[in-house]
């Protein structure tokens, strides 16, 4: 191998795992461990950026077939390369979408006045606008005749709050259950609710159609009451803690997960993760940070990130120890990282939406997801017409398209990919502009969960068979 290589160093991230040296290979999502060898080429490259086979064999003192072999393993991972750089792949064409998940906005009206929502077509309950029937049950068919060949549908209720109009919902699960059965195909549920109008006979029924359940919650009594509040003004800490402590220990079909904002003055993950796993009994928990919320008042600040990173990092060594001993602490956010990694999952887009994912508004409008149902961003078609493939098709072209971004050589980019559309466009007007605005700081949480992957691989590997893997089936 006499053709002079160039080690690409965009395709390559290292990080010290125990004092082991793991190599983080950017295209694939994959950790190695880096033997003696391909160590010590790559630190030649290092000081030396551009070599041939030969030059590295007389300066390592090594066999030539070895030293070619190692080169050529690295060539085909394109770690190496004749120019330096990482290959350009042309810019894919979309025509299919896949769908598999359409989420219903089945009411615009919500009992809370949760200050720092997002939801841009909410109402109070008394002007909630709610999704007819005959939009729901045309949802479902156009999701079947623009992705026939899927095995397995997801409904999601969404509101407002969904639990307002819940004769839709048992209407439209009854619908549901008999038309995919029809076709051989099978559908599961799922529903985000504030946990107010839950009662025993409804958790009943949940379990009886496997609903997947998630709990909006922001952790113990000072910090819930500080956003989550009536529409007249008063806390709801006490009544969804009530519910939630019902709900726990009368449901049985699926996991169920509490979702937390963090906003602006609120960092206090571990606090919050300790009432909600321990005190209250969640399966998991998962934070969300706002950053770009319509009202500036509520958005994290620079300094509040930081503590919200800082405060996840410690909450994902408590994970790491926990996982050692074959424990799991129900840390969403670390598991999601560790599926990330463990499947390899090398993603071009930050999540399914628009592609395997759409979200239908109380008049059959497709959104792009359930952020967006309300908003000023136009349309991908209706329930009526079926999707508008033009329109959706040059979305996503564009936010595939990273060149002239910083995404194009980020280290992460395969995992963050350029982040929430939603949050795009709240800060800067536009879904398909990165979020660079939290860019170290992804980064950093990305190498820690790097660094802690490595560590749970080599000291307790079946903790991902015990644990991640099962995950993706109780979302199911």
């Amino acid at each position: 191998m006499d053709t002079p290589l160039t080690l690409v160093t965009e395709n390559l991230h290292e990080v010290q795992v125990d004092g082991r040296r793991m190599l983080f290979h950017i295209p694939t999502t994959s950790l190695f461990e880096l033997d003696g060898l391909a160590a010590r080429v790559i630190d030649r490259f290092r000081l030396r950026p551009t070599q041939t086979a030969v030059e590295l064999a007389r300066d390592l003192d090594c066999p030539s077939a070895e030293v070619e072999e190692t080169m050529a393993e690295m060539v085909s991972l394109e770690i190496l390369s004749d120019s330096g750089r990482a290959r350009v792949r042309p810019q894919p064409r979309i025509d299919a979408f896949p769908l598999t998940t359409l989420v219903l906005n089945v009411n615009t009206g919500c009992n809370l006045s949760c200050s720092y929502c997002y939801k841009e077509d909410l109402d109070t309950p008394s002007a909630g606008k709610k999704m007819a029937f005959d939009t729901a049950a045309r949802s479902i068919a156009m999701l079947y005749e623009e992705s026939p060949d899927q095995s397995r549908y997801n409904l999601v209720f969404f509101g407002g709050e969904p639990l307002s109009n819940m004769p839709l919902i048992r209407q439209v699960t009854a619908f549901a259950e008999g038309f995919f059965a029809e076709r051989g195909k099978q559908v599961d549920f799922t529903l985000t609710t504030n946990g107010t109008l839950l009662t025993e006979d409804l958790v009943d029924w949940f379990n009886q159609h496997r609903f997947g359940l998630t709990i909006s919650m922001d952790g113990p009594q000072r910090i819930h009451d500080l956003r989550r509040k009536t529409v007249g003004g008063l806390g709801t800490y006490k009544v969804v803690a009530d519910k939630a402590r019902m709900l726990l220990s009368r449901y049985r079909a699926r996991p169920v997960g509490a979702r937390v904002t963090l906003t602006a003055g609120v960092t206090e993950v571990e606090a919050i993760w300790e009432h909600l796993f321990n005190e209250l009994g969640f399966h998991e928990v998962g934070f969300s940070p706002v950053t770009a919320g319509d009202i500036d008042l509520f958005n994290l600040s620079g300094d509040d990130l930081e503590k919200v990173f800082s405060g996840m990092k410690r909450l994902g060594s408590r994970y790491v120890e926990a996982a050692l001993k074959g424990e799991n602490i129900g840390f969403s956010n670390m598991h999601q990282l560790m599926t990330d990694l463990h499947e390899g999952s090398a993603k071009s887009l930050p999540c399914g939406a628009g592609v395997a994912m759409l979200a239908v508004d109380k008049s059959g409008g497709l959104n792009l997801c359930h952020r967006f149902t309300g908003s000023d961003l136009p349309l991908f078609g209706t329930v009526e017409q079926g999707i508008d493939r033009q329109a959706l098709s040059r979305f996503i072209e564009k936010r595939l398209d990273r060149s002239g971004t910083g995404c194009a050589s980020c280290r992460i980019r395969n995992l963050c990919s350029g982040g929430c559309y939603h949050e795009s466009y709240a800060r800067y007007g536009d879904p398909s502009h990165p979020t660079y605005h939290y860019c170290d700081l992804m980064r950093d949480w990305v190498d820690f969960g790097i660094e802690a992957y490595g560590r749970i691989r080599a000291g307790n590997p079946g903790f991902f068979a015990q644990h991640i893997v099962p995950r993706k089936g109780n979302s199911q």
